[in-house]
C-alpha cells in the first residue's frame, strides 16, 4: 500500500504497510481501486456530452466519501462500492460509439482479489511519473473526496447542485490525462471554488431544515438514565434518533463532530438530548468504554474498534467496520431503524461521568453578525485587536498541543473565530470574554468553516475594506484528512493569504509545488507559539 493523505501518515511520508488510523493494506487498496473506478465513470460520464443524473452524482459523491480518512474499514462494502461503480461506467460506456482510450473504460475485475491486484497499477504513484504533477493531483483528489463528504451531507437532506456533480466528471477524468502543472493549478482552484459551492450548499440545507444555530451552553456532564451517544457529522441520523428516543427514558449524548448539533433550534425541543460526552475523535476507544451504552457512528471518524466495547456500536451512513454491525438506510426512504440501540440501551447503566460543567458555542454567521454591533464596537474601541482562526481538525500527536497553547498565551484583548474538531485542543479553558462576547467562538461543525468565511466577508463590508486580507484576521490552521484539504482551498479560492498551517504541510506536496503556493498564497508552516502570536498580532 501507499497512502498519503492524512496529516499523521508514518515519518511523513506515506503508510506503506498498514495505515496510521488503521485500516489494513488490503483495505487501501480496495479504496485505491474503487477512485480507480470512479477515473472510468468520469471519462465516459466526459465523452457522452451529457450531464450526470442526479443519481449517479449521488453515487459518485458516495463513493468518494468512503475513501476519507476513517470512513469505512469494510472490505466487503468497498468491494460493493467498487462492482457497482463498474456498473454504473458500463451503463455510460454503452452510449459510446468511440471510447476514451485509458485502460480503467475497459478493465474489468470481478473478486475482491481481482480488486486488490489492481491497485497495484492505479493508486497515487500511477497519478504521474512526474512528481510536482502527481503533487498537484493528490491534491486535486483529496480536496474532491472531501468536496464529496460535504456535497453528501447536504443529499442526505434532498440538497443537491448538479455543477459539483459535473465537476467530478471533469476533476476524476483529469486524473487520468498528461496535463501540465498551470493546468492542474487551475483545477485545484476550481476545486476550490466548488468547496465554497459545496459548504454554502450544506449551509442553507441544514439551516432551512433544523434552524440557524444560535449560541447554546452545552452539558458536559452526565445524567442518571441509560444513553445512546452519537458521533460523526450527520444531522438528519441525529434527528431520526432523537425522534425514536423520545418517551422512551434514554438519553442522548454528542460527542466530537456531532456537538454542533445542540446549537440547531430544532433540536433543542427534545428533552432527553442532554449533553455533549467526551472530547475528540482520537480520544473514542477510552471515552466508548466508559460511555457504557450503544455508540452511533454516522460518518468519519471511526478508530479501531476495541473488543470492550465492539459489541455495543454500530455504523450508518458511508461508514463501516469489519465484524461491526451496520445500520442501513430502507430503500423506501423512510427512517432508519434504531429500535435494537434503544432496546440494547435498556439493558446498560448510564454513562461514567468524565466532567462537569458547560461549553458555549452556536457562533455560526447569522448568529455572529447577530451581534455584528456589538463586535464592530469592541474593534473600533480596541477591546478587540484582533482575531484569530483556529479552526480545522485535530489529531493524536503531541505537536497538536501547540493549538492548546496559542490560545491560552493569545492576548485576553483577541478572539478566537473556529470550526471543526480542532476546537477540543483549547474549547474547554477558562479563556472568558470580552465585553459579553466569548473569546472562543464555535461556528459548529469542519464544513461551517463557511461561516467563518461569511463573517470575514461581512466584517470587511463593514469595515469598509477593499480586500479580506486587510482584516485584523489571522488563519492558524490545523488539518488531519481531506475534508480540511477542501476547507483550506476553499479558503484560498475566496483570497485568503497569510494562513499558516500545522501541525505540519501536507507531505504530499512537493517542495516546488509547496513553494508555489507560498508565493502565491503566502501559506506557511506554524513556527513556535511565541513566535507565531507575535507574528499574528502584528498583522503579520
Amino acid at each position: 500500500m501507499y497512502c498519503d493523505q492524512c496529516q499523521e501518515s508514518v515519518k511523513g511520508t506515506g503508510c506503506i504497510a498498514r495505515g496510521v488510523c488503521g485500516k489494513s493494506e488490503a483495505t487501501a487498496k480496495l479504496q485505491d481501486t474503487l477512485i480507480y473506478t470512479l477515473q472510468g465513470v468520469a471519462l465516459c460520464a466526459e465523452a457522452s456530452g451529457q450531464p450526470l443524473s442526479p443519481e449517479h452524482g449521488r453515487l459518485i459523491s458516495e463513493s468518494l466519501f468512503v475513501t476519507v480518512t476513517n470512513t469505512n474499514f469494510d472490505d466487503d462494502a468497498i468491494t460493493a462500492r467498487i462492482r457497482q461503480m463498474l456498473s454504473l461506467r458500463d451503463e455510460l460506456r454503452a452510449t459510446l460509439d468511440t471510447l476514451p482510450s485509458h485502460d480503467c473504460v475497459g478493465w474489468s475485475g470481478e473478486t475482491k482479489e481481482d480488486f486488490i491486484r489492481k491497485a497495484e497499477t492505479s493508486g497515487i504513484e500511477a497519478l504521474s511519473e512526474h512528481e510536482d504533477l502527481r503533487s498537484l493531483k493528490s491534491l486535486i483528489l483529496y480536496g474532491l473526496k472531501g468536496l464529496a463528504a460535504y456535497t453528501d451531507h447536504a443529499a442526505v437532506l434532498g440538497y443537491t447542485d448538479e455543477a459539483i456533480h459535473e465537476f467530478y466528471v471533469t476533476a476524476l477524468a483529469a486524473l487520468t490525462k498528461d496535463l501540465d502543472a498551470d493546468t492542474l493549478l487551475g483545477l485545484t482552484m476550481e476545486t476550490g471554488n466548488l468547496a465554497v459551492k459545496a459548504m454554502a450548499l450544506l449551509d442553507k440545507a441544514n439551516t432551512e431544515t433544523y434552524g440557524h444555530p444560535e449560541m447554546t451552553k452545552v452539558n458536559i456532564g452526565v445524567g442518571n438514565k441509560p444513553g445512546i451517544l452519537i458521533s460523526g457529522h450527520d444531522l438528519k441520523d441525529m434527528e431520526e434518533l432523537l425522534k425514536q428516543t423520545e418517551g422512551t427514558g434514554i438519553d442522548v449524548y454528542t460527542h466530537c463532530e456531532m456537538l454542533p448539533a445542540h446549537y440547531y433550534p430544532a433540536f433543542k425541543k427534545y428533552g432527553h438530548f442532554v449533553g455533549n460526552y467526551g472530547s475528540s475523535w482520537w480520544a473514542q476507544d477510552k471515552e466508548f468504554e466508559s460511555f457504557n451504552g450503544p455508540i452511533l457512528m454516522t460518518t468519519n471518524c471511526i478508530v479501531p474498534v476495541r473488543e470492550s466495547y465492539r459489541s455495543r456500536i454500530s455504523t450508518t451512513g458511508n461508514a463501516g467496520y469489519e465484524g461491526v454491525k451496520h445500520i442501513a438506510a430502507p430503500s423506501d426512504g423512510s427512517a432508519k431503524d434504531f429500535s435494537e440501540l434503544i432496546e440494547q440501551a435498556r439493558t446498560c447503566k448510564p454513562p461514567v461521568e468524565l466532567e462537569t460543567g458547560e461549553i458555549v458555542g452556536g457562533f455560526a454567521h447569522h448568529q455572529v453578525l447577530a451581534l455584528a454591533d456589538k463586535v464592530v464596537e469592541a474593534v473600533n474601541t480596541g477591546a478587540i485587536k484582533r482575531f484569530v482562526v483556529m479552526g480545522g481538525c485535530d489529531g493524536r500527536h503531541n505537536t497538536r498541543k501547540y493549538y492548546t497553547d496559542v490560545a491560552s498565551q493569545l492576548p485576553e484583548d483577541t478572539v478566537i473565530l473556529t470550526a471543526g474538531c480542532a476546537k477540543y485542543r483549547y474549547n474547554k479553558l477558562p479563556l472568558g470574554d470580552i465585553g459579553g462576547i466569548p473569546r472562543v467562538l464555535d461556528a459548529g461543525q469542519c464544513n461551517d468553516s463557511y461561516s467563518l468565511a461569511i463573517i470575514a466577508m461581512k466584517l470587511k463590508e463593514v469595515f469598509g475594506l477593499d480586500d479580506i486580507n486587510d482584516l485584523p484576521i489571522s488563519y492558524d490552521i490545523a488539518w488531519y484528512e481531506q475534508k480540511a484539504v477542501t476547507v483550506l482551498l476553499a479558503l484560498l479560492a475566496l483570497g485568503v493569504k497569510g494562513i499558516r498551517l500545522g501541525p505540519t504541510l501536507p507531505e504530499f506536496l512537493t517542495p516546488n509545488i509547496t513553494a508555489a503556493l507560498v508565493e502565491k498564497f503566502d501559506i506557511r508552516p506554524i513556527d513556535t507559539v511565541e513566535g507565531d502570536i507575535a507574528s499574528m498580532m502584528a498583522g503579520a
